[in-house]
Formats: C-alpha cells, structure tokens, sequence
C-alpha cells in the first residue's frame, strides 16, 4: 500500500489533534445534559443546564482564564510554562484599580495594568534566557515576587475602586449581553478577537513559525538562524499581555485590586491548554484548542451543580482529565519517538 504523503499526514494529525479536544467538549456537554434533564424530568420540572441564560453564563465565566490562557497557548508551544500568570494578573489588577481609586484618567489606569502585565512577562522571559534556568523555577519564583509586589503596593489589603470604574469595563464582568443582540457578553466577543488574533498570528506570521520551531527542537531552530533568547523573551512578554488584559476582568469582577485575588488560578489556565491539546514538551497546541479545555472545564464545574455532585468531585474530575490528557500527550510523545 502506498504511503500518503507526509505533508498529508501531518495535515490529518494537525486536524485531528484541534478536533480533539472540541469533540470531547461535545460529548461531556451531552452527559450533563442529559443527567441534568433526567433528574429534571424526575422532580416535575424543566431543565435548567442548556437554558440560554445558562449557556452564556458559563462561556462568559470561561473568559478571564481563556484570555489569560490564549497567552500561555503560546508559552507552551514554544516549549516553557508559566507559572507566575495568576500571580501576573493579580499585580496587574492592583496597579490599575491603585489608579482608578486615585482617579487617574482611565486610559492611564487601563495601560499601566496592561504593560504591568507586560513588564512581567518580559521580566519572566529576561530571566530565563539569560540565567538559562528551567521555566518552572523561574516562574514559580517570579510568581512569589509577583504577589510580595502586589501586597506592598496594596499596603496588605485590597485597594476597593468602587464607583471608579468606567462604565464599559463594568461589561466585562457581566454575563448578560448588553444590547442583546450580541447574543453574549462583551467580555465573551473580547475574548474571541484575541482568539482570532492568536491564531492569525501562530499561523500566518514567520515569528509564529518561529515559536513552533523553537518548541519542537530549540537545536534544530538554533541552526535555521532563529534566535531563541529574542523568541523567548517575546513569548512570554505576550503571555504577559494576555495577563494584562485578564486582569482588567478580574478588576470589573472584584471593583477592586487584590494581590491575593486568583489563588490557584494559573493552573487552570495551564490545564486549559493541556486538555486542549497542548504538549508540555513544546511545539503543539492550538487557540481553539485551549479555549475548548476552558470551556470545558467550566462546563464540568457548571453541570456538577446542575446535577448536585459535590464541589470536591468537581476538582476530582478536572484533576483527572488533566492527567489523562497529559498521558496521551506523553504516550503520543513516545510513539512519535519510536
């Protein structure tokens, strides 16, 4: 039998690796549902799972960890990790709602939580090339300064911005679209042009061919004249922008600056990735992708109070599926290897 063409199979393994992790979403989706209205049908009452104002309530609570993880998308594909984005996004906020409660002009608070955002990330990438230290011990220790800077900033509590806020950042955390012909909330459409901007550019520009290559094989991209500290330092000063704007969510959502806000969080962004088909060896991952392990994950947590599953089960099985996607990942890894 003859063998297909290679630009061909790599082509199918490119499609199936994206359609993955959407048809997963799918199928978890019909479970809840499906459960969701079985015990509806059994207490006399309509289902409240895949109501409309349900559905845009859990594609708005994906949105400040999808925006964040479209940034990690990146990290990891070039072959790093971040770990320190909670803790990014979390400074970020601060200084912004720092600037809003001292009644700064809004454009200057909105830029500052931004390029805070940025400056970590460019600090993040900084670090790694030039000390040539692992991503995780980096960032892990990024992550703790991060917080230590946020708190000192803060005085030790949360600096409170309300009535601060400009009316249009307050849409952001509110899940109800606002006309209602948007369909969904303004935070949901922000995060879809961040989507499509990603993916233009992963796709269809040379430095996203350049972040591919330096996850696939930094050696191999070394000897193609791709600098690697420049790629780096770039990757991660984009994570940083990503962190930047989820931080104006997290602004929207508390009305305040918290550098404690968001513990735990950078995991599930990076799990977002992971379980949307993302390697943590670098070189594969995809935007659509991670934004449909954010969903996902949102999904499970909303259908496990739809259907009365216990708030530890919800993490259980997130913590699960993580390690699944992480396995096949890895066996994946192996087989390519062989």
């Amino acid at each position: 039998m003859a063998e297909l063409p290679e630009t061909l199979t790599s082509g199918s393994r490119r499609l199936t690796a994206i359609a993955g992790p959407v048809i997963w979403l799918a199928v978890v989706f019909c479970l809840f549902w499906g459960a969701d209205e079985y015990r509806a049908r059994a207490a006399g009452r309509p289902g409240r799972f895949a109501t409309p104002s349900s559905l845009r309530l859990m594609v708005h609570n994906t949105s400040l960890v999808g925006v964040a993880a479209l940034g990690a998308t990146v990290v990891i594909i070039a072959g790093g990790i971040d770990l320190s984005v909670a803790a990014s996004i979390a400074l970020s906020s601060t200084v912004a709602a720092w600037l809003f409660r001292a009644e700064y002009p809004t454009a200057v608070a909105v830029s500052a939580g931004i390029l805070t955002g940025v400056t970590t990330g460019l600090l993040n990438g900084a670090l790694i090339s030039w000390l040539r230290v692992v991503p995780f011990i980096i960032t892990l220790g990024t992550m703790t300064i991060f917080r230590g800077i946020g708190r000192e900033i803060a005085e030790g509590s949360p600096i409170r911005a309300f009535g601060k806020l400009p009316g249009w950042l307050l849409t952001l955390e509110r899940p109800t679209p606002d006309p209602p012909w948007l369909i969904v909330s303004a935070g949901v459409w922000l995060m879809a042009v961040l989507a499509c901007l990603v993916a233009g550019l992963l796709h269809l520009t040379v430095f996203g061919r350049h972040v591919y290559a330096v996850g696939s094989s930094e050696a191999t991209a070394r000897l193609c004249g791709i600098s690697l500290v420049r790629t780096r330092i770039a990757v991660y000063s984009l994570a940083g922008f990503f962190a930047g704007i989820a931080s104006l969510y997290n602004v929207a959502m508390l009305s305040e600056g918290d550098p404690n806000s968001l513990p735990g969080r950078e995991l599930d962004i990076i799990a977002a990735v992971v379980i949307g088909g993302g390697s943590l060896n670098g070189g594969r991952g995809s935007v659509l992708g991670t934004l449909s392990g954010a969903l996902l994950m949102q999904i499970i947590r909303h259908g496990c109070r739809s259907v009365g599953v216990p708030t530890a089960y919800e993490q259980i099985i997130i913590g699960v599926i993580v390690i699944v996607a992480v396995t096949l990942d890895q066996l994946r890894q192996r087989r390519l290897a062989r």
